[in-house]
């Protein structure tokens, strides 16, 4: 056991103990793991990917340090309004994840469910809601979230605004894309930035807000630009990556540091070679815990994810001229909102212009609508030529997926499309 995994041991059996006095632990390990990947990177893992997790890492950590400086969302919360006003946004989702890097997912799960938490809940949430109830995570001034695609948000953030205080707002988000759709949820961030000066004594800065808009138009072009080199160049990085790369087009989308280094690995990886192995287009969440999953995705010549719906579930250009209407637009025509038949012609479209090889649609366990879209998904991909693979697991529980049985259809996936091809 090396020195990480002694101090991940040691915060998980002194959090599982005392969880109140564990938060300060869980923050100098990823300070720690910060200066790691800054002066000890992981051999063999490209430098974007070593700064995109040097970078997350920084987010987590220094945001979490002082409630005063973040706001608690969902994954599609306007992170672009929490920077116009001095903040940092921190998804519920991603913060459960970073407590899974402390093996302390089953301890929380547990401990939410001994609350009276549905089993059924994902376990994403039950994660978040059992490291707060135990006193583990100190809890912001506000938090926001959406009627995207996750049943689970409301109720979440409504049992934390009950037992913790947490004043929310929920953004309803129509599934019409029309001029009054437009306007009715414009209106409603209008209100949340209203009521989160109000709550927060912070000023919203019109100009900063339109200049992140202008900043996120050009950082979604270099996107593009870097889905499009993945086809061509091997970039070893890791499935964890993935997790680090939605953080960023969620979380800090907008900001001149994300695009700085987004344009960074557009020209980093033109120094790779040439990509001669499979390019996977990945749907849905991502099990980066699941050991079968890393053998295959981490620094692997054979096969290469090249892009991921929930990273690229927005596309268009934004109207920083009109803010308010440009954000409602960005959650309105989500790849996320509506009905799956919407999702499976978008990723469609992105399959037309990335050309991969398959599809892997991973199945959180929870998630309803992916379980019941992948089907159509899958005839979707079928007319195209293109061959899918469902896997079910957890993207959060290791005691809900079955390495075994991911592995053995995985692998017998990855034959099948070798020998189409060969």
């Amino acid at each position: 056991m090396n020195v990480v995994e002694k101090y991940i041991q040691y915060v998980k059996e002194k959090t599982e103990k005392e969880p109140e006095k564990g938060w300060d632990k869980m923050l100098l390990g990823f300070r720690a793991n910060s200066l790691r990947t800054r002066f000890m990177p992981k051999k063999g893992l490209s430098k974007g990917y070593q700064k995109l997790e040097d970078m997350m890492m920084h987010l987590v950590a220094d945001s979490l340090k002082n409630p005063d400086s973040y706001i608690w969302g969902n994954i599609f919360a306007p992170c672009e309004l929490a920077h116009s006003m001095g903040l940092n946004l921190l998804s519920i989702e991603c913060l459960s994840c970073y407590m899974t890097g402390y093996h302390l997912e089953d301890f929380f799960i547990d401990f939410a469910q001994s609350l009276g938490i549905a089993p059924t809940l994902c376990s994403y949430h039950k994660t978040f809601i059992g490291a707060v109830e135990s006193g583990t995570i100190p809890t912001p001034a506000y938090a926001v979230t959406t009627s995207l695609t996750c049943d689970g948000n409301l109720n979440t953030f409504r049992y934390l605004k009950k037992k913790n205080h947490v004043p929310y707002t929920l953004l309803d988000v129509p599934y019409t894309d029309d001029e009054e759709s437009v306007a009715y949820l414009a209106g409603q961030l209008e209100e949340l930035a209203s009521k989160m000066e109000e709550r927060l004594g912070r000023r919203l800065d019109m100009d900063r807000l339109r200049k992140e808009i202008e900043t996120e138009n050009e950082t979604r072009r270099e996107l593009k630009k870097f889905a499009e080199l993945c086809q061509k160049h091997y970039y070893p990085g890791e499935i964890i990556s993935q997790l680090y790369f939605m953080m960023g087009t969620h979380l800090l989308m907008g900001t001149q540091e994300f695009l700085d280094l987004v344009r960074f690995m557009n020209e980093d990886i033109l120094t790779y070679p040439a990509f001669e192995g499979k390019r996977i287009l990945w749907v849905h969440l991502l099990p980066f815990y699941q050991e079968s999953l890393k053998a295959y995705f981490n620094g692997n010549e054979k096969y290469q994810i090249i892009a991921s719906d929930i990273i690229i579930d927005y596309t268009e250009e934004m109207d920083p001229d009109e803010p308010f209407c440009a954000l409602a637009k960005k959650l309105i025509r989500n790849a996320f909102n509506g009905s799956y038949q919407n999702k499976a012609q978008l990723i469609g479209e992105m399959a037309d212009r990335l050309k991969p090889d398959a599809v892997i649609h991973f199945c959180h366990w929870g998630c309803k609508q992916a379980s019941g879209g992948s089907p159509m998904l899958k005839e979707a991909m079928r007319k195209r030529g293109i061959p899918m693979l469902i896997l079910d697991g957890d993207g959060i529980d290791k005691r809900n997926s079955h390495d075994g049985q991911i592995k053995t259809r995985l692998e017998a996936f990855l034959e099948m499309i070798g020998e189409e091809t060969a």
